[in-house]
């Protein structure tokens, strides 16, 4: 393929996939697109997904070390020769056909268009919880409506993508960044409906250790896109529980106490770290030339 003549390129983070690849492949290849290239991104895999991958005639690259799939979305965005890139799981649980939708919406305009899950497309009820709560958060930090913070099928203008390919973490966190990260930068992106099929094999999202990781989601959405709305709450929190204490204090005993002043001072350094994150925030997202 003429390097400047992709149009559009599909990445797909891989990590013992064999099973899965078997019909996704075959999919993606007849897709009504011209100009198009798959890479397959392995993170060391111990089964057969790259010979498979290879014998597809697919792009592969392999990790030497097993990194996250971060790691391999960066990785991908960084060899796609596509002006378009479309991240996708390689587990079988999204779609190819509705990549056919993404495209309309980025040929509409958009700078990013996201798969939305519906509630049955999640593998459990606790999950799906947890998802609930992400996009009701990161709605109250953006006044946007986020459908779904945590979805990994997504396509993108490529060039705006790598803007801030060096804020993606290596873990499975990456499309609560990038989502944060082109909301932040006042480019444009949009939701479509989706239905998440059941994955073949095990998943690798561990419930204990990516669940620890998960909650962090939560301060990132707040410290990524407007940390002092994350902050200015709990600073006065710690302000009015100061005030009312030292109230109470005055009545009962006329005096102030030093648990008065703790939680007074405390809202104070509160406030003063969310105004200085809030500056560090803003050159994060300054475009270099």
């Amino acid at each position: 393929m003429n390097e400047n003549q992709c149009k559009l390129s599909i990445v797909l983070p891989c990590y013992n996939e064999a099973e899965n690849l078997v019909e996704l492949i075959p999919k993606l290849k007849a897709l009504p697109f011209d100009n198009f290239e798959i890479l397959l991104i392995d993170d060391c895999s111990t089964d057969n997904s790259v010979e498979l991958a290879e014998a597809e005639s697919l792009t592969v690259i392999r990790h030497k070390i097993n990194m996250g799939n971060g790691a391999c979305i960066k990785t991908g965005a960084r060899a796609a020769k596509g002006k378009i890139i479309v991240f996708m799981d390689a587990d079988g649980q999204h779609d190819p056909v509705d990549i056919v939708r993404l495209l309309e919406k980025i040929n509409a305009g958009y700078d990013m268009a996201i798969g939305a899950r519906s509630a049955s497309s999640q593998a459990s009820f606790l999950r799906r919880c947890a998802n609930g709560f992400y996009n009701e958060f990161a709605k109250f930090i953006t006044n946007f409506d986020i459908k779904d913070l945590t979805s990994g099928f997504r396509a993108v203008r490529a060039d705006k993508f790598r803007e801030f390919i060096h804020l993606y973490p290596n873990g499975f966190s990456y499309p609560t960044t990038s989502t944060m990260a082109f909301i932040r930068s006042g480019y444009q992106i949009c939701y479509i409906p989706i239905v998440a099929h059941s994955r073949k094999g095990k998943s690798h999202i561990s419930i204990t250790k990516d669940g620890i990781r998960f909650l962090l989601i939560i301060f990132k959405i707040g410290t990524l896109y407007s940390p002092l709305k994350l902050f200015l709450p709990i600073s006065l929190i710690h302000f009015a529980i100061g005030v009312s204490y030292y109230i109470y204090t005055f009545i009962v005993w006329h005096r102030f106490t030093n648990m008065s002043a703790l939680f007074i001072i405390a809202a104070m350094l509160i406030f003063l770290i969310g105004l200085v994150s809030e500056q560090i925030t803003t050159l994060l997202y300054q475009k270099k030339e």
